[in-house]
């Protein structure tokens, strides 16, 4: 589903009504540029105030002050960190979990999977930002999992994957494959075979299939590829084929 909350675009997932949340596109921001849109990404080479106003049209737009859009620093892990209020410096990690009315989980990506989940009768949301790396080394197996020690049941958490790089745009090479072979030969079927020695990896279908087996079984991918939409979404991958300098960050996030 899409809605528009001033100039803003929000994707929103079915799986995870009643809670408030939002994959927010690029569009409605104030940066410019290569990062033109709705930029979130701090750690880019944006203008700051930019970064600042995108992050106020965004906290705004879930009815919360920019103090209360908990974000982490994310190092591309499987840490987890469970939130209870706004927080004054941001801890490495790649998912927060909270049961705290009033905050906005928040993750930030430019291909890598935002996963938001709810377990809404428990009144427990998660967040995730899962790349390659952290859904490999067990991030969302580790989310689910605090989750549950915050009250949620594995069968009632529902879960959505927001825009990611789809597999026809997620090119790799055999180091790349043979580091999932190595964990599980069975992960050789989230690969197709690309162009000479390259192939082809199924993020989404990854991650997916990760939850499922931690017992989530209510989750879908939005179907919405970063790569390949560059009006409405920010790709790294994307900018490094054009040779740009830099890229924007897309912000996902969910309210209790």
């Amino acid at each position: 589903m899409m809605t528009t909350t001033a100039l803003l675009e929000i994707l929103t997932a079915p799986e995870l009504h009643p809670v408030r949340h939002g994959f927010f596109t690029r569009k409605g921001g104030a940066s410019s540029g290569v990062f033109a849109g709705l930029n979130c990404g701090g750690g880019s080479t944006d203008q700051t105030h930019a970064v600042r106003i995108n992050r106020e049209r965004v906290a705004a737009a879930l009815d919360l002050t920019v103090a209360a859009l908990v974000s982490v620093h994310q190092v591309h892990s499987a840490r987890v960190v469970t939130v209870t209020g706004p927080l004054d410096e941001r801890p490495k990690a790649d998912a927060m979990v909270t049961a705290t009315p009033g905050l906005a989980l928040a993750i930030l990506t430019a291909d890598c999977q935002p996963v938001l989940l709810a377990d809404a009768g428990a009144g427990v949301i998660g967040a995730v930002h899962a790349g390659w790396r952290g859904a490999l080394d067990g991030v969302l197996e580790a989310t689910v999992d605090a989750m549950v020690a915050l009250g949620a049941r594995r069968d009632r958490i529902a879960a959505a994957i927001g825009p990611t790089i789809s597999q026809q745009a997620y090119e790799v090479g055999p180091e790349f494959l043979e580091q999932f072979i190595d964990t599980d030969p069975a992960y050789g079927r989230y690969f197709a075979q690309g162009q000479g020695d390259r192939a082809l990896f199924d993020l989404p279908g990854f991650g997916r299939d990760r939850l499922r087996a931690a017992g989530v079984e209510n989750v879908r991918w939005t179907g919405n590829c970063t790569y390949g939409d560059p009006e409405r979404f920010f790709s790294y991958r994307r900018s490094v084929h054009r040779g740009e300098a830099d890229y924007g960050r897309l912000v996902s996030a969910i309210r209790l």
